[in-house]
């Protein structure tokens, strides 16, 4: 690696060698006037890292390093930038591009932008592929890159940058405040942070999985109720009463829309931004007739939505659930199989990249 000429990670280089990450070296894309070189300390580990690392979501560029929940300090600024100045803690999650000016960058919309791009796997207009946070450095443009308050540790806010983001925007743009009941499907990467976040902004929050193993965490993050979908009737007791409900599971095996659906008020409004692998749910539209209810998904969120989050758990010491792993080939490769085994409560963060770079 001779920086700024090339970058240095940890790559997948196959979808069958998805466990084996390793070692290389890449160019980054031509720096630009409003560009920022972060200079990586920690990465949180996503479930997107594993579906694209497995090739399970149709990735065909190989090598490819992964990651998009970075935290870094800001070792290059462009002449442009204005946000960020040299030896900053900055963050770069799951967007790298956006045209900024169609309709809805405009509307702090940009995550919608026909024109953005991920942060890893995209490929560039110059033909440089993107590169993610398993890695030394990032070039991000200024407008994808977030100052970090002060109050929130490096690996907590890390995995933030997609997951907490994700859960955020949804929960954030439908309402959730005093007075709303809000469901969370899924105690997992995404789910804990829905289920902190909605108690965050002052909503009644409960918690929706298939066993109660998780019961008990659901509770400390939060939650005021639990659901249990295997117990027989599970859902009657609470139909027409949530507001909204936000679906984070990464797995649709055996999932039946109907019961959840009929939790909601009237035009009340099923939120999905868990993203499994094949086909996916199907609807009947007599699940949707008896309450007029609204399904949707949502896509991370906005610069503006970001600074908010980070704001809103820093002032109220929101705390990810995480457990760290020293960046490394074998760092990386122990992540990725324990996400896929579901090994992990609630996130991976990726430490230690002093030590590798």
């Amino acid at each position: 690696m001779v920086y700024p000429d090339t970058f240095e990670g940890f790559a997948i280089t196959s979808g069958d060698q998805w466990q084996s990450p390793k070692r290389f070296e890449f160019k980054p894309k031509p720096f630009g006037d409003f560009d920022i070189d972060v200079k990586i300390i920690a990465c949180g580990v996503c479930g997107s890292d594993l579906h694209t690392a497995t090739g399970g979501w149709g990735n065909k560029n190989w090598p490819l390093v992964p990651g998009h929940e970075i935290i870094g300090h800001a070792v290059k600024v462009g002449p442009k930038v204005t946000s960020v100045k040299v030896g900053d803690r900055v963050g770069v999650g799951a967007q790298i591009s956006a045209c900024l000016d169609c309709p809805q960058c405009k509307e702090d919309n940009e995550t919608y932008c026909k024109e953005q791009l991920d942060t890893y796997g995209s490929v560039y207009p110059d033909g440089t592929l993107a590169h993610g946070g398993y890695s030394s450095h990032i070039r991000a443009h200024e407008h994808f890159t977030f100052p970090i308050p002060e109050a929130l540790k490096t690996e907590e806010a890390a995995p933030m940058l997609c997951a907490g983001l994700t859960a955020y925007s949804p929960i954030f743009r439908n309402g959730a405040g005093p007075g709303k009941k809000i469901g969370i499907i899924g105690v997992g990467g995404i789910g804990h942070f829905g289920i902190m976040f909605a108690k965050a902004l002052g909503a009644e929050v409960w918690a929706i999985s298939r066993s109660s193993a998780k019961k008990a965490d659901a509770l400390k993050m939060g939650a005021d109720g639990f659901l249990e979908t295997r117990v027989k009737d599970w859902n009657v007791p609470h139909e027409f009463t949530f507001d909204m409900i936000l679906n984070t599971a990464s797995s649709d095996d055996g999932f039946d829309l109907a019961p959840y659906l009929s939790l909601l008020r009237v035009h009340g409004k099923f939120i999905s931004v868990g993203l499994p692998e094949g086909e996916g749910s199907k609807v009947r539209p007599q699940s949707l007739l008896a309450n007029g209810c609204m399904i949707g998904a949502s896509h991370l969120g906005s610069r503006k939505e970001t600074l908010d989050m980070l704001q809103l758990a820093a002032d109220k010491g929101i705390k990810s659930w995480v457990e760290t792993i020293p960046v490394s080939e074998k760092g990386c490769g122990e992540a990725l199989t324990r996400l896929h085994n579901n090994d992990v409560r609630y996130r991976f963060t990726l430490v230690d990249y002093d030590k590798q770079f």
